[in-house]
């Protein structure tokens, strides 16, 4: 049975095909090629952490912006990282990740972390002052806040994969002017 999404929910709508029990079963795929998919994303600003994760398989961190709160009972968070990027692998892994959330004084760090500057993860993590606490993934002592995680469930999306992490442990820091990430350059608020 083929239906229509109500006029409601805009004129982009797309039509549905039902299954038999009456959900949809199949959704058009969208035409939006990833260059314009990427330009829209370069006008969603958030704010710019490193992930960090450390354990038998490993030291690394990277400079993330998608994540977010899944719930406060119990404290859950969840990040996005780019699967296809096989150095990434160590976070699973470990099965540990803490996310440091970074203040106005750190575009260099999180510059480091991106990838783009060619430094090795030692030269990375020299570019900042790091504790533990209970998973041992490094948390950045100056952060405006860490959580320290472990993880409890993963799912693959396309090119990435989202980390699903059980909070153990919580750091937080001065409440500084936030680094943001907005239209491809770092911000300050």
């Amino acid at each position: 049975m083929v239906g229509a999404v109500p006029a409601a929910c805009g004129t982009h709508a797309r039509a549905y095909i039902h299954g038999e029990t009456g959900y949809p079963a199949v959704l058009k795929k969208s035409d939006i090629d990833p260059q314009t998919y990427r330009d829209a994303m370069a006008r969603f600003a958030g704010a710019v952490h490193v992930l960090t994760t450390d354990g038998p398989a490993g030291r690394r961190g990277t400079t993330i912006i998608a994540t977010c709160s899944v719930s406060d009972h119990p404290p859950t968070i969840l990040a996005c990282i780019n699967r296809e990027n096989v150095s990434n692998a160590v976070f699973w892994d470990n099965g540990v990740f803490a996310l440091n959330t970074l203040g106005g004084q750190h575009q260099d760090l999180a510059n480091a972390f991106s990838g783009l500057t060619g430094l090795t993860q030692d030269e990375r993590f020299a570019k900042g002052e790091w504790t533990r606490l209970s998973t041992g993934a490094p948390v950045l002592v100056d952060s405006m806040m860490s959580l320290d995680c472990e993880i409890i469930e993963t799912t693959d999306m396309a090119t990435h994969r989202v980390l699903y992490g059980k909070v153990t442990g919580v750091r937080i820091g001065d409440s500084l002017d936030p680094l943001t990430y907005f239209n491809r350059a770092y911000r300050v608020l």
